[in-house]
């Protein structure tokens, strides 16, 4: 099954947060790095690597916004306890419901599921979508 440019743009933001959050480098390496270097097949599109760079770089610049929002949700579980790669899914899909970009919650919602089933565990999955829901109707 073929995905579609932006849910492998989000799958690219996700692996370039992951860079910068392991490798403390900055986003702008950390994209150049996965680009350069690990993106899988064949040359990405100018727009796939945009939106992907883009919205890792937003996801950052939001942070003292967003893990609040996490923080506040995630009753008794700070965001920094959390997986790594549950968090930045968190954070990912927080940022897009944030920018307001016209992209349904839903989407966003059901997006970030889709990544939790990629990079994480059937738990994760269930965590994700309760919490996003909870901050969905927080930002609403």
């Amino acid at each position: 099954m073929r995905k579609d440019a932006r849910h492998r743009g989000r799958e690219a933001a996700l692996q370039i947060l992951y860079q910068w959050e392991i490798g403390r480098t900055d986003v702008t390496h950390a994209s150049q790095t996965f680009f350069g270097h690990q993106w899988p097949g064949e040359e990405p599109g100018a727009d796939l690597q945009m939106f992907a760079t883009e919205l890792a770089h937003d996801t950052v610049r939001r942070l003292d916004n967003i893990d609040p929002l996490i923080a506040a949700t995630a009753e008794h579980w700070r965001p920094e306890r959390m997986a790594v790669i549950d968090r930045l899914i968190l954070r990912l899909a927080v940022c897009e419901m944030l920018q307001k970009s016209g992209t349904p919650a839903a989407v966003i919602i059901n997006e970030a599921l889709e990544l939790a089933r990629t990079f994480s565990t059937e738990e994760a999955v269930k965590f994700i979508n309760g919490m996003l829901d909870g901050i969905r109707k927080k930002i609403e």
